[in-house]
């Protein structure tokens, strides 16, 4: 099944559970518009290369477009088509005022030289100029694209449209008119709902409860220190090269230093070594998948021990996957709920650069527990009414609040 098809096998299980009206499921579930430009670049040696690169706008009911922009060689029209729509889905579940949108150009970034790589965004910049601003279509950084990144777009979008628009993108340096906490937004969001859902499911004190850790880029390792000072033990993480295990808890310090100072978790002497695989099976209470997609599958769903799955990553859990959890009484909070940290904390950044205002990390953090808690609370209360699982439910409240926006007259 196709990223997109996935996506709409989504939308119409909620469709059902909603008994929504067919008119508007047929104009929910296409795009609004669909973007492909070239982007031609002159290399280093002379050259010029022409690169392909997409913009979908899915759904602007809520909001201006909102959603990242990766630089990755698989990106393609399909994919573009999905994330998308699960950008309109996660900004809806956590009701905040912004559509859903996506984008990319199909390059391998790490083969580009610095003046390659920021002649390639200003192209692309100047391709999308006329779709994209603070009120229409709001990019943000996504794989391989950075907060530099970020300000290259609003430098060429200022020189194209002749009028300085901050709020063209978020995730943009700080200097530049980002937010403060941005960095740490996915994981703070994804703690914060983890700490609610915990008070509902697990009856163990904090030092108890043993918690695995897929992943330990930005998001695992942020969300690795937050548990650990949050009294829980972390005694399994994991990077692409492997993981280790230490059913007594990990210390997480120690784990940071030795892969800046050796490339890799697997390293770290206090533990046994193990497979990205055998992690999703190990012995704990929460299971945190914050690496790649599709890593939990029917294959191995029976072999997960964890009693709570929180989804940092985007799509770590297949359809067939999710059916076997839910039977098994497992609690999978998904993705468009656990990872919304990061585009809320987006919003955030918007209305700063349109206010002209900027806040102390304590009021980003304050502001952006409040949303999770109460979206966990509104997808929890979904979930108990219609008995489905909370990723079901998830897509149930979103999509109900796009369609109350639809006037069919």
């Amino acid at each position: 099944m196709s990223p997109f098809e996935n996506a709409i096998q989504q939308l119409e299980n909620a469709a059902k559970i909603l008994n929504l009206d067919a008119n508007k499921f047929e104009i929910i579930k296409k795009p609004d518009r669909v973007i492909q430009v070239k982007v031609p670049v002159k290399m280093d040696d002379g050259s010029f290369k022409v690169f392909d690169g997409y913009r979908v706008q899915f759904n602007n009911l809520r909001g201006p477009y909102k959603g990242g922009l990766r630089f990755y060689p698989s990106v393609d029209l399909d994919e573009v088509k999905a994330l998308a729509f699960w950008m309109a889905i996660k900004c809806a579940v956590v009701n905040i005022p912004m559509g859903g949108g996506k984008g990319g150009i199909t390059i391998d970034p790490k083969l580009l030289s610095k003046a390659e790589l920021e002649k390639l965004t200003r192209s692309f910049t100047r391709a999308i100029a006329p779709v994209i601003g603070s009120q229409v279509d709001v990019p943000a950084p996504d794989i391989y694209t950075t907060p530099e990144i970020m300000s290259w777009i609003v430098d060429e979008y200022t020189r194209v449209t002749g009028k300085e628009d901050l709020a063209v993108v978020t995730g943009k340096p700080l200097d530049k008119g980002g937010s403060k906490g941005r960095d740490r937004a996915t994981a703070m969001g994804g703690f914060y709902v983890l700490e609610q859902v915990i008070q509902k499911t697990l009856n163990k004190s904090k030092s108890e409860i043993k918690i695995a850790i897929q992943g330990f880029g930005n998001a695992g390792s942020v969300m690795a220190d937050l548990l650990v000072a949050g009294g829980y033990k972390v005694v399994a993480v994991s990077d692409s090269q492997g993981g280790i295990l230490n059913m007594d808890g990990l210390d997480i310090e120690q784990v940071k230093l030795t892969k800046q100072a050796k490339g890799s978790v697997i390293e770290y002497v206090s533990g046994q070594k193990i497979t990205n695989e055998q992690l999703l099976e190990v012995e704990v209470d929460i299971l945190i998948p914050a690496a790649l997609e599709n890593q939990i599958t029917e294959k191995n769903a029976h072999n997960i021990k964890a009693k709570v799955l929180l989804e940092l990553a985007n799509g770590p859990t297949n359809p067939a996957a999710d059916k076997l959890l839910f039977e098994a009484g497992k609690v999978v909070v998904p993705d468009v709920l656990a990872n919304a940290g990061g585009v809320t904390v987006s919003y955030f950044e918007w209305q700063q650069n349109l206010d002209d205002k900027y806040w102390e990390e304590a009021d980003v953090f304050a502001k952006l527990e409040q949303i999770m808690t109460s979206s966990l609370d509104a997808v929890w209360s979904k979930a108990q009414e219609h008995n489905i699982d909370l990723r079901t439910a998830a897509f149930v409240l979103a999509v109900s609040r796009i369609a109350d926006k639809l006037d069919l007259h």
